[in-house]
């Protein structure tokens, strides 16, 4: 600064040269050209615009199908990274650039920089978001990870969420279901992912429905809107509904027996939400605008659509059928029997000649023999030296159970006769009784039989030993 000062006051008011003024003051005669005219001044920074010429509309293509690629495929572990464009750019289009130029167009396409999104505006009855999310629960004492489904209408924002422990088909089909009964109609558009479970192809607009969710469609006659890959804002309601989901229903971490009961206190969390709430920029309150919705809704259909899966199976020797890897028990009667298997997202049912035999909590596992004590009782009666040995019993009663039976030492028929209780009444209700066992077994049953003594006369003995009339021994020959 010192310096400009200087020289604009040596050429303006001494009139001295140029090239005098850099020979006084030691700088180059550029530095004292540009500070006479008045073109800059110290502190001003030069405007950099670099020439992207380099990045055509060729090159942004081709970034753009890079990504795409990876969205469609989803796989986190393999997907291209600046660097790897880069190479394909130079091998394949001869790309001339610097690394650096493509790594800063990949961080802008990727959506890294703050992106614009043009809010949406939904009429009542229009549409329904779903999503799933991932969530830890305590079910029996026992930590575990629950799949989340969670729908909302664009409209009222009204949420349903429900607790599967697996995302497949049936479970699915069954969330969308119970979300159609939960808000009491069906809305005339559903948005989501490209799902495996609904698409069987493509993607987008593109997309190609899967047979089962086609006939679902169908059945209650909603349109779907599959969302483009990698675009969370087409579908932010029901996102931002997990995340609601995640912090509010299982903070703390919930506690319950039985899935069942789960989603009995998961639906108690929606409804309180729904009769909470009020949204900001919702004119009215989640309740009221709920009532909007549902005026519009489409009717639900009479009959609900049956999302189950079924094959069919022989019972085995052992009195099971196999299932997705698992083997499920029926009553031996029907042992040989072809019959229905019709697997739900959380239980299976066997079915002989229409009627149902049997109903099972469906296992997730695998090789896993998911068998009923019940069904069993007709050959344990038959075979009674190994009942405490049979895998039915065992996997039935818990150990201390078991353990109780094998320490009082009950017999076949006494221990026939608990089994039989434990399937009629329950395990809980026979342990709670377990000192009436005990006591029975220890009661001595006495027989009183009454001998009656008949009088007989001798006098027809005597005479047959004695000589009529004079008292003497009659001796008979031999």
């Amino acid at each position: 600064m010192k310096d400009y000062g200087q020289i604009r006051h040596m050429f303006l008011i001494e009139h001295l040269s140029q090239r005098t003024i850099a020979k006084k003051l030691g700088i180059s005669r550029n530095t004292v050209h540009k500070y006479c005219d008045g073109s800059t001044y110290p502190g001003i920074r030069a405007d950099y615009h670099r020439n992207s010429s380099i990045i055509t509309p060729e090159v942004i293509q081709f970034i753009r199908q890079c990504l795409f690629e990876d969205a469609h495929e989803n796989n986190k572990k393999q997907h291209h990274t600046a660097k790897r464009i880069y190479d394909r750019l130079t091998d394949e289009l001869k790309f001339t650039g610097c690394e650096s130029s493509i790594r800063a167009a990949v961080h802008k396409l990727r959506g890294n920089l703050n992106e614009a999104y043009v809010p949406l505006a939904f009429d009542p009855g229009d549409a329904m978001q779903i999503d799933w999310g991932e969530c830890y629960v305590y079910l029996d004492n026992q930590r575990t990870k629950v799949n989340i489904f969670c729908a909302r209408l664009c409209y009222s924002c009204a949420p349903f969420v429900i607790c599967y422990r697996k995302q497949n088909t049936e479970a699915f089909l069954e969330g969308i279901i119970h979300a159609f009964e939960f808000f009491g109609g069906v809305p005339r558009r559903l948005i989501f992912d490209n799902a495996k479970v609904a698409v069987k192809s493509g993607y987008g607009k593109k997309a190609i429905r899967q047979e089962k969710y086609a006939a679902l469609a169908s059945h209650y006659c909603f349109e779907t809107i599959f969302c483009n890959p990698a675009s969370g804002n087409e579908k932010g309601l029901v996102e931002n509904l997990v995340g609601w989901t995640r912090r509010n229903i299982f903070v703390p971490i919930p506690r319950a027996q039985t899935l069942e009961e789960l989603n009995i206190a998961v639906k108690q969390g929606c409804c309180h939400y729904i009769d909470s709430h009020k949204i900001h920029s919702k004119p009215l309150a989640v309740k009221n605008m709920l009532q909007l919705d549902k005026e519009k809704l489409l009717m639900l259909p009479c009959r609900n659509y049956d999302a189950s899966s079924t094959t069919q199976c022989r019972v085995s020797a052992y009195g099971t059928v196999r299932f997705a890897t698992n083997n499920y028990s029926v009553p031996v009667i029907n042992i040989g029997q072809i019959v229905a298997v019709k697997a739900m997202a959380e239980t299976v049912d066997i079915y002989a000649d229409g009627n149902k035999i049997a109903e099972h909590q469906r296992s997730y596992g695998h090789n896993q023999d998911i068998l009923q004590m019940g069904h069993y009782l007709p050959i344990l009666k038959r075979k009674p030296r190994s009942i405490l040995q049979a895998k039915p019993v065992k996997n039935t009663l818990s150990s201390i159970m078991l353990q109780w039976l094998n320490d009082n030492k009950f017999t076949s028929k006494e221990l026939i006769d608990i089994l039989t209780a434990c399937v009629e009444k329950g395990e809980a209700a026979v342990w709670q009784q377990r000192s009436q066992y005990i006591n029975n077994k220890h009661v001595i049953k006495h027989i009183h039989d009454t001998v009656i003594v008949q009088h007989v006369s001798l006098a027809p003995y005597d005479q047959l030993l004695y000589n009529k009339g004079d008292g003497s021994l009659c001796q008979t020959q031999a």
